[in-house]
């Protein structure tokens, strides 16, 4: 009997001490200072730095857990926690690199953590991505890139008759007759 008591005390005491370990954050409001911008168009290649100023308008610690981005052009500046104190600001900074985009470009940022009212604030933004006018290909070269994959370019060269060694010209036959 007096062991099962010496038990329970012993598992009473690990309950209590897991129990006072983990603490659990409880959700905190939060504003993004225009979490929904239109940048000016850019240059292909060229870089683009945001920087989204989060602030915690709750009164619990608000605790960035994860931040993802919809491209892997945008890239997200931040260590494996953010901790922002009630009524303080953090500034969520991104790099976005155009290399590989052209044309009207839109992303999205979603920041995961302890927020109301769903544990996620959704940051946007668009801009308008310019190909340099010195390396925009023309008809002829998209035209050669298609034949060069689709292997039509010897045709083009020696013309379907090759395997005979002439090609007859139709206007010349028609000329002589």
């Amino acid at each position: 009997m007096r062991k099962s008591g010496l038990t329970y005390a012993v598992l009473l005491l690990a309950a209590m001490l897991v129990s006072s370990c983990s603490k659990r954050v409880q959700p905190t409001s939060v504003e993004a200072k225009d979490p929904v911008r239109h940048y000016f168009p850019i240059l292909q290649g060229q870089k683009l730095e945001l920087m989204f100023p989060v602030t915690n308008t709750g009164e619990n610690p608000l605790v960035i857990h994860e931040i993802q981005t919809s491209c892997g052009c945008l890239v997200a500046d931040r260590k494996s926690r953010i901790i922002v104190p009630p009524g303080r600001t953090q500034h969520i900074r991104l790099t976005y690199d155009s290399n590989k985009n052209v044309g009207a470009v839109e992303h999205t940022v979603w920041v995961y953590g302890n927020i109301l009212p769903a544990g996620v604030l959704k940051l946007r933004f668009d801009v308008n991505v310019v190909p340099d006018a010195a390396y925009t290909r023309d008809y002829e070269e998209l035209f050669r890139e298609h034949n060069l994959k689709n292997g039509i370019v010897k045709e083009l060269v020696d013309g379907k008759e090759a395997e005979k060694g002439y090609y007859v010209d139709g206007s010349y036959e028609d000329a002589r007759q």
